[in-house]
């Protein structure tokens, strides 16, 4: 009885396992879209972020058109740049994910810009988030919420 009662835990264990792993990797073509995550945000009148990482292990390229999730009302890729001691940050528009390529989403550098929050984001919460690409069509994730100054999960 004992030795069908380890076996049986171990078989849990496993499954569970499985589905964290699955839950946090998005196929959809030659995209994989992985290590979701974003930051708890102070307030709904400040932006908050999201990070990501997409590998394109395809032939050719794709791009990503659009963002979309119900926590803001904008969503779209920044981008971080320093010139001069100066860090400054903007939109990039739409972003190619070249062939063979992986594009890795961090603070600091590229990242998912969540403006005109609708609610707080909540540390140990999570949110959908549709990335839409122009190949692969729209892929659909969620993204965990770390704490205010998160350097990304563990």
């Amino acid at each position: 009885m004992l030795r069908k009662l380890n076996f049986f835990a171990l078989f849990i264990c496993g499954v569970v396992l499985a589905a964290e792993v699955s839950a946090d990797t998005n196929n959809v073509g030659s995209l994989t879209v992985k290590k979701a995550w974003a930051r708890a945000s102070i307030d709904t009148n400040r932006p908050a972020a999201a990070y990501i990482t997409i590998q394109n292990s395809g032939s050719t390229s794709d791009v990503l058109l659009s963002i979309k999730t119900e926590v803001a009302g904008v969503a779209e890729v920044h981008k971080t740049t320093t010139e001069n001691g100066i860090s400054k940050m903007g939109p990039v528009g739409q972003l190619s994910i070249n062939a063979g390529n992986t594009v890795t989403f961090t603070p600091g550098g590229l990242h998912i810009m969540l403006m005109m929050l609708k609610r707080p984001l909540k540390k140990g919460e999570a949110f959908p988030l549709t990335l839409n690409f122009e190949k692969s069509g729209p892929i659909n994730i969620t993204v965990p919420i770390l704490g205010v100054g998160s350097a990304g999960p563990k």
